[in-house]
């Protein structure tokens, strides 16, 4: 389900004004490849989110959103029983991928250590987001990243360009 919160225009740059969102909440079942899943529905979302709503989506922003979604959304089947849950929402200028799951437990990033084989999820997603934050919730945790739209070192976008 995709849903705009909030006034239901977009800003004449063609980014949303900070008192509206865009967003889709995806339960994600555990038979299947559910980071193939997850990583599709949140590529459907930005495009949704460039026709639908004219937003701004560089082809960057693409990918890292999937890179994100895919190391979140593996992190939570790994370690944590139950369901999980991905939030997607456009507020303003960046995209939010919040995962929740059902394990208590706070996940640590670990340092950089090129030696390691494995577990660089979330020291992957540290490097490509806006910004990271974990927190324990009622019955679990929720993992969030914010990766900006227009986050391109070359200027390409999928959309059209901020005036």
């Amino acid at each position: 389900m995709v849903q705009l919160v909030g006034p239901a225009s977009e800003g004449k740059d063609g980014v949303l004004p900070d008192n509206a969102s865009i967003q889709e909440r995806v339960v994600l079942d555990s038979d299947g490849p559910v980071a193939a899943e997850a990583r599709h529905r949140a590529a459907g979302f930005l495009v949704r989110a460039l026709a639908e709503h004219g937003l701004p989506v560089s082809a960057r922003t693409m990918d890292v959103t999937r890179l994100v979604v895919s190391e979140l959304v593996t992190n939570a089947y790994k370690y944590a029983p139950g369901p999980v849950v991905m939030q997607l929402r456009v507020a303003g200028d960046l995209v939010e991928v919040a995962v929740w799951d059902s394990a208590p437990v706070l996940p640590v990033p670990r340092a950089a250590d090129a030696g390691r084989v494995g577990q660089h999820g979330l020291e992957i997603v540290k490097a490509l987001a806006h910004s990271f934050e974990v927190r324990q919730e009622p019955g679990g945790k929720r993992v969030t990243a914010r990766i900006a739209l227009l986050d391109d070192p070359h200027g390409d976008v999928s959309g059209p360009r901020p005036r």
